[in-house]
């Protein structure tokens, strides 16, 4: 599907930030979040993208490029990008071989920087791995085809934000504590990130509270998280 720009979006003279869902997630998810990215005066585009369809890489490398011409990103005074769980990797990898010449800051939320060892155990279910698709082996620790292991340490603006709360008892078992459901704490940490911030949220929750959404956008004005905690029910 082609990305979706929030509405009252101005895209000469504004900032663009460019959001990308997780695996078996819509583009929906991300709304609120892209709401108050544009009320914060950027341009915003949600970008979907056919998680079950296309493999990482080709998303990385054909499905994000075509959006980013569609967006006029290469017009942008500065192009941000914000990802979400395999989001976020689909970013590290499209920076790592395409780099923007007007690139300004990423922000990466419950990313399995070092993989998932959920993904690990679901990938050994062939039901799983039919209903996910490809990219199930791909978000994994040592599965076949993990994608996280072999992406290098970014150089440029990234911050980190991990989940530290489950809402999902059995994925939790699998993960070392602290979680957020899906990623722990410890997978999420990224040697070169500029900041690393932990939410008592989780891996889905995040996306959704106005605390988090003020931190990220803190970090695409700034470089840094606020010193402040992101927490509470806002």
């Amino acid at each position: 599907m082609p990305a979706r720009v929030s509405p009252g979006s101005e895209p000469a003279a504004a900032e663009l930030v460019i959001l990308l869902h997780g695996v078996a997630m819509p583009a929906c998810v991300l709304h609120r979040l892209a709401r108050r990215l544009a009320a914060a005066g950027f341009r915003v585009v949600n970008h979907d993208y056919p998680w079950r369809a296309l493999t990482l890489e080709q998303i990385a490398r054909e499905h994000l490029p075509a959006g980013l011409r569609a967006a006029g990103a290469a017009e942008a005074p500065r192009v941000h990008f914000v990802g979400h769980s395999l989001g976020a990797l689909i970013v590290r990898l499209h920076l790592a071989e395409r780099r923007p010449p007007n690139l300004g800051r990423v922000v990466l939320l419950g990313p399995p920087n070092a993989g998932s060892a959920v993904a690990d155990r679901l990938d050994r279910s062939r039901l799983c791995r039919r209903l996910v698709g490809p990219n199930l082996p791909r978000l994994g620790t040592a599965t076949p085809g993990a994608v996280a292991p072999r992406l290098p340490a970014p150089d440029y603006e990234a911050g980190v934000i991990a989940g530290a709360r489950s809402i999902n008892p059995v994925f939790a078992r699998w993960l070392e504590r602290p979680n957020d459901g899906a990623v722990s704490v410890a997978s999420a940490r990224l040697a070169g990130a500029r900041d690393f911030l932990v939410v008592p949220h989780s891996h889905t929750v995040m996306l959704w509270r106005a605390a988090v959404a003020a931190q990220v956008i803190a970090f695409l004005r700034t470089g840094r998280f606020n010193p402040a905690p992101a927490g509470g029910a806002g």
